[in-house]
């Protein structure tokens, strides 16, 4: 997964930037618990469902969801 899109699953769940630590970014809920996000481009699926799973979201969450009809 691509960092940009982990970030904007946490940016739309309500968490914001904390601080930078060495290579990870930190980001916190009001509420909810903090989370390290490493600064790659690319973040390994296990280590972005283990980050939504500590953030409390599901991996599938889909932030750019379309609502409405099919694209059939």
């Amino acid at each position: 997964m691509k960092q940009r899109d982990l970030i904007k699953k946490l940016k739309v769940a309500g968490y914001k930037v904390k601080r930078n630590d060495g290579g990870h970014t930190i980001y916190e809920k009001e509420g909810g618990r903090p989370v390290q996000v490493p600064r790659h481009r690319e973040i390994n699926e296990n280590t972005a469902k283990a980050i939504l799973k500590a953030a409390g979201l599901s991996e599938t969450f889909a932030p750019n969801h379309k609502k409405g009809g099919s694209d059939l």
